[in-house]
């Protein structure tokens, strides 16, 4: 057996990324909502010096950082680790989480003389939950954890959906969690046959006894088939559009920005990380068919949707299928593989981004016009100018037109596309474009229309100001320096063996 690296300085910044949010929530839950939203929105810039310290540590050491917990290494024990792609998550995540919770301040604070509230609660402590679970998700290394940080995720996001108590959210919330649990069981069972087959759980451990036996293939098929349920990818995607929908806009933009990432996140760790050995292209090219009909299917319901979150809610099932063509453009050893991998990376980063500014700026239309019914909408971009200017980038990104972060994902896979002579996965990628063009101008013709909106409420600067910062960042991704992708290589596995 091959010694596990013990832990690396820096490593034990990991511990405390997870343990942060962890404490605050069970801090938050004792203390009430009042103070749990002064503990959420305290802790959310120490959360981002955390994240951004963990990047400086893998940029400075130019591999990934680790700790083992108890100082035992595996299999005795439990490690963090933490590559490139882990410390850029960690940062979008404490970005997206920060910004959603100083939005939702005007709908779950508490102010002094007011008597405290059942969903202000709920959210304050469920947004912390799901902050540490995505940050254990990032980096854990073994995956049994890696199933209990997934379930704390699932079950901190739930709430999330049927926080209003709305007959609606509460059945849309039951669907999402028989999706999750489908999933849950699925992932497990895999795990189990990885335990029976190799007797560790630890990925660095299996990435050098697993082998293409009959079992291992059928184990990878559970863990994918429940990752994919949690992701939403089509046709499994029917539990997001109205979970999404009829969330409040602060839990759909983490819910849509960051919630279907973690899933996404444990498929990349399972079929680059775990089964290298695995002969990938038959996998890759399953998974990127199915990316592909979820880019098509899912721009061409948003496309009929006559409620604006509907219509965000299923561009992200378009755009979740954009993810999965990593799988087949950036597996093995090859010259472009990097293309592949930094275009998934940036793809996972920029509609993060996008998503949640846009789902902010829906909340923040619903609001000011008491209806989000885009044919009620004519006349509302004169009305609310940087709200719909932010709907506007997000969608640009979402079209993947230059500068934004979209394309340069977009304009990478093509890349490695072409590099490859999978010429095939280029369809999909130009044709959801066209198709995000689409539901976007759905959005923004008739709120430029000549008319007068009736507004009922102007929203808060600072508000408006919170989205569209989200779509500026979504929009600055595209100026990304060669250095940035640099960065992603570290700990990407075949990064060795692959040209630049």
């Amino acid at each position: 057996m091959i010694a596990q690296p013990a832990t690396t300085p820096g490593g034990f910044l990991l511990v405390l990324a997870v343990l942060l949010p962890a404490a605050g929530t069970l801090f938050s839950f004792a203390l009430g909502s009042r103070a749990a939203e002064k503990i959420a929105l305290g802790l959310t810039p120490v959360g981002f010096f955390l994240a951004c310290l963990v990047a400086m540590k893998v940029a400075a050491a130019g591999a990934p950082i680790a700790y083992a917990i108890g100082g035992l290494p595996p299999p005795l024990g439990i490690a963090l680790r933490a590559d490139g792609v882990s410390a850029v998550m960690m940062v979008t995540a404490s970005i997206i989480v920060a910004a959603a919770a100083f939005y939702a301040r005007a709908k779950f604070a508490t102010p002094d003389g007011v008597e405290e509230s059942r969903g202000a609660l709920t959210f304050w402590i469920m947004i912390q939950a799901i902050w540490a679970a995505l940050n254990l998700i990032f980096v854990g290394g073994d995956l049994f954890n890696l199933y209990v940080a997934l379930e704390l995720l699932t079950f901190a996001a739930v709430p999330l959906v049927c926080i209003d108590g709305r007959p609606e959210t509460l059945a849309a919330a039951l669907r999402y969690l028989l999706f999750a649990l489908f999933g849950s069981v699925s992932y497990l069972l895999g795990v189990a046959l990885l335990y029976g087959l190799y007797g560790t759980l630890d990925i660095s451990l299996l990435a050098q006894r697993v082998g293409a036996a009959p079992m291992v293939w059928t184990a990878a098929a559970l863990m994918t088939a429940g990752l994919l349920a949690k992701t939403a990818l089509f046709p499994l995607h029917l539990w997001l559009p109205p979970a999404h929908a009829n969330a409040p806009a602060a839990a759909s933009a983490v819910l849509s920005g960051l919630v279907v990432k973690g899933s996404f996140f444990l498929a990349l760790r399972l079929w680059f990380y775990v089964l290298p050995a695995l002969p990938t292209a038959a996998p890759g090219a399953v998974l990127g068919a199915l990316g592909a009909l979820a880019v098509i299917f899912g721009s061409v319901l948003a496309l009929r949707q006559a409620r604006l979150k509907l219509l965000v809610a299923y561009s992200t099932v378009a755009q979740i299928g954009y993810l999965f063509f990593v799988f087949p453009l950036a597996a093995g050893a090859h010259v472009w593989s990097p293309l592949g991998w930094s275009g998934g990376v940036m793809q996972i980063l920029a509609h993060a981004f996008a998503k949640a500014a846009m789902f902010l700026a829906a909340g923040l239309v619903a609001e000011a016009l008491g209806h989000d019914r885009i044919a009620g909408f004519r006349g509302a971009a004169r009305a609310l100018p940087l709200t719909f200017l932010t709907l506007g980038l997000g969608g640009l990104s979402l079209m993947g037109l230059p500068p934004t972060g979209g394309f340069e994902a977009k304009w990478l896979m093509l890349r490695a596309a072409a590099a490859s002579g999978q010429w095939i996965w280029s369809l999909p990628i130009l044709g959801g474009g066209l198709l995000a063009g689409g539901y976007v101008y759905r959005i923004l013709a008739p709120a430029l229309a000549d008319g007068e909106a009736a507004i009922q409420a102007r929203p808060e600067r600072s508000r408006e100001a919170i989205a569209l910062g989200l779509a500026v960042i979504a929009l600055a991704l595209a100026f990304a320096p060669q250095g940035f992708f640099d960065f992603l290589e570290i700990g990407r596995p075949f990064a060795s063996g692959s040209a630049p």
